[in-house]
């Protein structure tokens, strides 16, 4: 039986670690440079994942002619073997019970913007902002100031028969509603909630009742400067209605934020502000919300600003503090990291119909910001963004991604619209670094037209992205030097039955020896602990597998005892505690 061998002195190790993490050898020249433009024939590059599957849009989401902007496909959210894509025309359901096949379920008619979804049981939540979405979704839009018809805000379907969905509420709101958070409460099994984040214009008060755009001091019942929650009762959601409508911006001015880059600047009018619509004023609104109930958290990126809220009170979130940070433009959305400690913030500099990614834009512009929870505050670290210069056709910036549940290690996957798919590693809050990519030609060669990947989410096993003019892709993570196939293999064990990327769930893995591996392959990476310490850990872990009954229990809890006892004195000590953790789940 191997025993234990002293590890390095701590300092040293460290200093290795750190070496170790400085080297992270990425393919040279870039294979995402110089990719053949096309729709549905252009060229793509891979790196350390590979595409499973493209499928193409609906008939009924689709003009064969030509992109058409009005069916840009969305967001994404998941139920069972069930993904719902929302569309600036509606929404689809696939059944991606065979990933590399995904097969139509329902393709949905209803314009209303980008309909952002969300889902819960036999839920399905669609946002509506657009001024023409009608409430029966028909398609001759609405051209009154005033009218009756006019849907903006949430709408509620019953999808108990997927095949055919049943509208059984609009919960209707001042602004409409651009982006939605579906949030559950531990508390309240009754009842979900769902924060309503409207970036549009004000409606007529003729239309809807109690709807003011003056400011604040004018109307302190005007519907800017604040959010809306709606509480939906499950078991009936025809009762809809909104609860609450927190004014998390209260005595927020405005941020300083940049700009364009020069080659985008226009000229402007002689004493005209450099943002007309926002001078003056802090921000009215949130573009989108990340709750985290697990740490009664959420972080909010709103305008100028990236919040931390706290949501142990549902129904009334309430700001903890306001992070402003002159290298943001547009704060689009939020990721924790699984242990609350950390929040990356996403910055969609340009709006996301924008070239952001050329040789020329800045790195810390429309990338992504890394914080490091202090307390009830936010301490900057760094920035992140997607590394391969892009073309001045290709709409590129920081957009939506969500956690991929490697065990000790905060890796990511994020869409950057035409920059592609790429997945990076924020462990360490100051190096950030990109381990895997997949990315597209241009749609088209001398003409920017939107498209690109406006989602790319981990769930159960594959990375599914939303392509704005393409459909859908379907990919899967490859072992490589920055991950192993046990970290892929211990991901792959975490079982999600539904998933909003916007309530961020927490990951937690099952004893298993591949989740144990996932560990130790890290300390090999990181090269911090004696190697023949480490070689001996992973000899105990065969001869524990390979046994029986008490033998492998017995040999198990030997070796979690030995890993508690070096854990104090080791470079890896979070790692070391976290393998022991589950040595003795599997001992059990």
């Amino acid at each position: 039986m191997p025993r234990t061998i002293p590890l390095l002195a701590a300092g040293a190790a460290v200093a290795q670690l750190a070496l170790a993490q400085a080297a992270h050898a990425q393919p040279s020249p870039d294979r995402r440079v110089g990719l053949k433009a096309g729709w549905f024939d252009a060229g793509t590059a891979e790196w350390n994942m590979k595409l499973v599957s493209t499928t193409k849009p609906s008939d009924a989401f689709l003009n064969p002619a030509a992109p058409d902007p009005r069916l840009k496909n969305s967001d994404l959210a998941f139920s069972g073997n069930l993904l719902f894509q929302g569309n600036y025309s509606g929404w689809q359901v696939w059944d991606i019970g065979n990933p590399s096949k995904p097969k139509l379920r329902t393709a949905f008619v209803c314009p209303g913007s980008q309909s952002d979804v969300t889902v819960y049981a036999n839920l399905l939540f669609v946002s509506a902002e657009a001024v023409a979405g009608r409430i029966d979704c028909g398609l001759e839009g609405v051209e009154a100031e005033v009218s009756k018809d006019r849907a903006r805000g949430i709408r509620i379907f019953d999808i108990s028969n997927v095949a055919k969905p049943k509208s059984v509420a609009m919960v209707q709101t001042c602004r409409g509603s651009h982006t939605n958070t579906l949030v559950t409460d531990p508390k309240d099994p009754d009842n979900v909630y769902i924060y309503v984040s409207g970036s549009a214009g004000v409606r007529s008060h003729e239309e809807l009742a109690g709807c003011s755009d003056r400011a604040l001091d004018v109307d302190p019942n005007t519907a800017l400067f604040r959010i809306e929650v709606i509480k939906v009762p499950v078991k009936n959601p025809s009762a809809a209605a909104i609860v609450s409508s927190p004014r998390i911006f209260e005595g927020l001015s405005e941020a300083t934020r940049h700009g364009d880059a020069p080659e985008d600047r226009r000229e402007r009018p002689a004493g005209a502000p450099a943002r007309p619509s926002v001078a003056g004023r802090g921000p009215t609104q949130c573009h989108d919300i990340t709750t985290y109930p697990a740490v009664g958290l959420a972080g909010g990126a709103c305008s100028g600003y990236g919040l931390l809220l706290d949501i142990s009170d549902v129904k009334n979130p309430k700001r903890l503090y306001a992070a402003a940070d002159t290298n943001m433009s547009a704060w689009h959305s939020a990721t924790f990291s699984n242990d609350g400690s950390k929040v990356l913030f996403s910055d969609e500099w340009g709006g996301g119909t924008s070239p952001r990614c050329r040789a020329t834009d800045k790195k810390e512009w429309g990338a992504d910001a890394i914080f490091v929870r202090n307390g009830d505050k936010l301490d900057f670290k760094s920035y992140f963004k997607m590394p391969a210069a892009q073309t001045s056709q290709e709409n590129c910036v920081a957009h939506n991604g969500s956690l991929i549940p490697i065990p000790g290690r905060e890796v990511m996957v994020q869409s950057w619209y035409q920059g592609g798919i790429n997945v990076f590693d924020w462990t360490d809050p100051n190096h950030a670094f990109e381990i895997a990519y997949f990315d597209r030609g241009p749609l088209d060669a001398s003409v920017l037209t939107s498209a690109g990947h406006w989602s790319a989410y981990w769930y159960n096993g594959y990375i599914y992205g939303s392509e704005i003019a393409r459909g859908l892709d379907v990919l899967e993570l490859t072992p490589s030097e920055f991950l192993s196939k046990n970290e892929l293999e211990a991901a792959k064990l975490v079982k999600f039955t539904y998933f909003n990327p916007q309530e961020q769930p927490r990951l937690v893995w099952p004893a298993a020896f591949v989740v144990a591996r996932a560990y130790t392959d890290q300390m090999a990476r990181n090269s911090a602990v004696q190697k023949s310490w480490l070689d001996g850990v992973v000899a105990q872990l065969d001869v524990a597998e390979k046994a029986k009954g008490s033998a492998r229990a017995n040999a198990l809890t030997k070796l979690a005892a030995q890993l508690d006892q070096d854990a104090g004195g080791s470079p890896e000590s979070a790692r070391v505690k976290a393998l022991s953790e589950v040595v003795k789940g599997l001992a059990k």
